[in-house]
C-alpha cells in the first residue's frame, strides 16, 4: 500500500511564500482562493521578538472528518490517501467546511471574479478556466496535485524524488523545507525524517491522523 505524505521543516521555512504563489500559478486559482496558506504570527516582546511561520495546506488525513460530514460522497479518500473532490457531486453544502478542523477548505461562489476588476479576464485567467477549470458553489481545497502524481507514476516516476511527479510547492521550496513521500515505506525519506527529526501531526487530539507532519526543531 501507497499512502501519500509531507513532511514541512519549520527551522527551514524562510517565510518567502514561494509554497503560495507557485500553487496558485499551477492550478490557475482564482482571486482570494489559495490552497498553500502561511500562517505568520511573533512571540515575546521587543526586543527579543521571534517570528513563528506555519505553512497550512490540506491535511489528507487518514481518518478525514470531511469526509465523513459529506452528505453526496463528492469528497472521497482514494487507496493512496489523498482526500478529493468531485465537483460534479458537490452541492455546495458546506459541511465538509464547517467539520474540517483545519480550516483548509474553500467554498467558491464567484466563477466570473477578475484579478482587475472592470478590465475582464486576462489571458492568462481564460487559459486557466480551459486548463484547470473550478465550478462555482462548490468547495476547494488543495489536492496534493495529483494530477501531477498520477501522470507521474503513468510514466514510471517517483513521487518526491521526480521533480515532475511531485507537488509544485515542494518544488518550488528555495530552502527544501518541504519533503513528500510514502508514509507507508519505512525506508522512504519521508518516513525517516518522521522517524529521526520526530515529525508531529497538527492536533492529535481531533484523531484524524493528518498526512502532514511538521518538524520543529
Amino acid at each position: 500500500m501507497t499512502r501519500w505524505g509531507m513532511v514541512i521543516d519549520l527551522r527551514k521555512c524562510v517565510g518567502c511564500y514561494a509554497c503560495m504563489v507557485s500553487c496558485k500559478q499551477d492550478h490557475f486559482l482564482p482571486p482570494n482562493i489559495f490552497w498553500n496558506r502561511l500562517v505568520v504570527g511573533e512571540t515575546g516582546k521587543y526586543p527579543t521578538v521571534t517570528k513563528q511561520l506555519y505553512p497550512v495546506l490540506c491535511n489528507h488525513c487518514d481518518e478525514a472528518a470531511c469526509v465523513k460530514a459529506c452528505p453526496t460522497g463528492a469528497t472521497s479518500k482514494r487507496e493512496d490517501g489523498l482526500v478529493s473532490i468531485n465537483y460534479d457531486e458537490c452541492v455546495g453544502c458546506r459541511y465538509c467546511l464547517i467539520a474540517c478542523p483545519y480550516q483548509q477548505r474553500t467554498y467558491y461562489s464567484n466563477g466570473k471574479k477578475e484579478y482587475f476588476p472592470g478590465q475582464g479576464l486576462t489571458e492568462l485567467e481564460l487559459i486557466g478556466q480551459e486548463l484547470y477549470p473550478l465550478q462555482p458553489g462548490t468547495v476547494v481545497k488543495c489536492n496534493f496535485c495529483m494530477e501531477r502524481i498520477d501522470q507521474g507514476l503513468a510514466k514510471g516516476l517517483i513521487p518526491g524524488a521526480d521533480r515532475e511527479a511531485t507537488p509544485v510547492c515542494v518544488n518550488a521550496c528555495p530552502p527544501k523545507a518541504r519533503t513528500f513521500g510514502d508514509l507507508d515505506d519505512p525506508d522512504s525519506e519521508i518516513s525517516t525524517l518522521i522517524k529521526h527529526r520526530k515529525g508531529q501531526q497538527l492536533h492529535t487530539e481531533y484523531g484524524t491522523d493528518p498526512s502532514v507532519y511538521y518538524i520543529i526543531r
